[in-house]
Formats: C-alpha cells, structure tokens, sequence
C-alpha cells in the first residue's frame, strides 16, 4: 500500500516524478533557481502543487516563475519565497517545535483519539481567514499565527498525521460558480484502523458556534461527504465505510421521534443543549417540521424556547433552549468557502 506521505507522487507518469523529485530538492534546499525537466505548464504547475500537498511543511513557497531556450529539455524554476530565507529557518524551528508539541500530548491515543484531537484542535484554534493571505494557504497560518483557509488547515491536519503515522492526504475539489461555490476547497482522506474517510475540518470550525463544537465532517463516505462538496480534481480513495462516522459512533445518531422527544426532554431538564445527527430515513420538510413540534412542546413545557440550525445535507440539528424567545426558531446552515468569506 503506497505512502500517504507520497501520494500525489504515485500518480505521476516517471517523466512527471523525475520532475516532482526535481522540484522537492529545490524547495528543501531553499534555491534561487533549479532546472527542471521540461513539461507542460500544466505538468509543471500540478507537480508544483503535488510536492506541497504531499510536503505540507514546505510551506515557505506557493507560486513560481520558469523561463527556456526553445531547444532546452530543461526548464529553469524560480520559486517565490513567502519569507527571506533565514526566516524561513527561523520559522522552521518553531513549526517543528509546535507539531513535536501538539503531537507529544496524544502519542498514547489510538488513531481514532487522535483524529478527534486535531480535528478540535483545528476547530477550537483555527480562524478562517476571509483576507485569504498567502500564508493562510500553508500550515504556518494554522499553526502559527492561528488563521487559514480550506487548504491551510487540510495540510495542518495531514502533517500532524504524517508526525503521528496516521495515513492522511489533502484531497480538493474544482470551484462550482453556477452553485455559487467560487473557490476550490480542500480537506482530508484519513485512513482509520484500515478504512478511508473524509474529513473536513475546515466546515466544522465554521459551523462550530455558541460554544457548541460540531463533528458533522468526521469519517464520512463518499455517498456523505459528496451530498455537500463538489467532486475531485485528483484521484483519492474511495471511502466506502457509512457506518463509523462520529455521530453514529457516539451514539448521537438517531432512528425514531420517540428517541430524539426522548432526548429533548433530558436535555432541558437538564438546562442543556442538543446536537444530534437524524438517521430515520430521510430529512424531509415533513420530518423536520414534527421535529420542530418536539422541540417547541417540550421546551414550552419547562417554560422555555427553542431555536435550532440544520445542517441539511448531512442531516444535523442542533438545538439550543433558552429563557428568552429568538428571532427565528430555526435557520438552515450553508458552509462552502464563498459563504465563510461573506460570513
């Protein structure tokens, strides 16, 4: 089974990896300019970004210029450098302490602990960066300065799993302007205990709200994660598995209206809130309606109101009940890169 940490390399032709190979020794040792192989500019541009999705710690470079002589088999890449290059080692030594860092407080977790742990992590220290700065697109703007977009916190996640020996790559998908969906988005393939699953960090920390950390993107298939995220540009894994993602295994996924009035009643006698995934077939209008008849007669039981959000797609509810009437009893969460820039 390949390498997590080289799987973009294993789907290049050789020529292409002669390149790939070309392009990482240059990064690493920090060049002006270094030859490599000529391609196309797409080659080259995909290979370019190849290195840095299966390397998230080179996260001192994101574009590049490349000139020619028409009859040259090599081209001559100069990379655009976010920092100076003693800086770039100075920020080196602090990512490195970091990830030994984060890393040292779970080394004793299974996998599947340890998924959790950066997922939350993520969601609880990460700010999404509506700016889209450069660095916010490598791990120094997750792990460093605490803001990035889809494709910093994707690669945040894969090099903590690299340091774990947790099999993890960056998956992304092509921009959708018709749906509105005007960037790619990134986030991960994760192998637990033999299994592929996605995992999308990047919309749990943006649903995470009211104090209330969400797991709505943990371990899905791909009949789950696709409902709402736009198909891959580059071959991943499938991930076939609907049967371990984190609500269902923390048994907070139910089947029935009994169970879930069940559980309102518990969490307002208790002055708690609910998060729950609904499993009983599909989430109608209808269904969701009885629902919200369940939430409002139980909390006007106990003298109290209840608003909700729903996360339609993959079929979650949260609820929160309260002394005071809200504006409006339930709002329907979009969560797609255009929509955190306009948040």
């Amino acid at each position: 089974m390949e390498k997590a940490e080289h799987y973009y390399y294993s789907l290049l032709n050789k020529e292409q990896q002669q390149a790939y190979h070309m392009i990482l020794e240059g990064l690493l040792a920090l060049k002006d300019s270094f030859p490599v192989l000529r391609l196309s500019q797409k080659e080259i541009s995909d290979i370019y970004f190849f290195v840095r999705l299966d390397y998230p710690e080179i996260f001192w470079s994101v574009t590049f210029k490349y000139r020619y002589y028409t009859d040259s088999t090599f081209v001559e890449l100069t990379p655009k450098y976010l920092f100076h290059k003693d800086k770039v080692r100075e920020h080196q030594k602090a990512m490195d302490a970091r990830i030994k860092k984060l890393c040292a407080q779970i080394q004793k977790m299974d996998e599947k602990e340890k998924e959790i742990f950066i997922h939350d992590f993520i969601c609880l220290n990460v700010r999404y960066d509506k700016l889209k700065k450069e660095y916010s697109h490598e791990i120094i703007g997750s792990l460093g300065n605490g803001v990035a977009v889809c494709e910093g916190m994707a690669k945040a996640v894969k090099v903590l799993c690299d340091h774990l020996g947790i099999w993890c790559i960056v998956a992304l998908s092509e921009a959708n302007p018709e749906k509105g969906i005007r960037y790619r988005h990134a986030w991960n393939v994760i192998r637990i205990d033999g299994q592929y699953y996605h995992l999308d960090a990047t919309f749990d920390n943006t649903i995470s709200k009211s104090g209330i950390l969400r797991h709505d993107y943990v371990n899905l298939s791909d009949k789950q994660i696709f409902r709402d995220h736009e198909p891959v540009i580059w071959t991943i894994p499938a991930c076939t598995d609907s049967d371990h993602f984190y609500y269902k295994d923390n048994k907070i996924s139910w089947t029935t209206l009994d169970e879930v009035r069940k559980r309102v009643k518990q969490a307002v006698k208790k002055g708690k809130n609910l998060l729950f995934h609904w499993r009983g077939g599909y989430l109608t209008k209808e269904v969701f309606q009885e629902l919200l008849t369940i939430f409002e007669e139980e909390s006007t039981a106990k003298n109290k109101y209840a608003s909700c959000s729903v996360n339609w797609p993959q079929s979650v509810i949260s609820v929160i009940f309260s002394e005071k009437k809200q504006e409006t009893d339930f709002r329907i969460e979009q969560v797609n890169e255009s929509e955190m820039e306009e948040a």
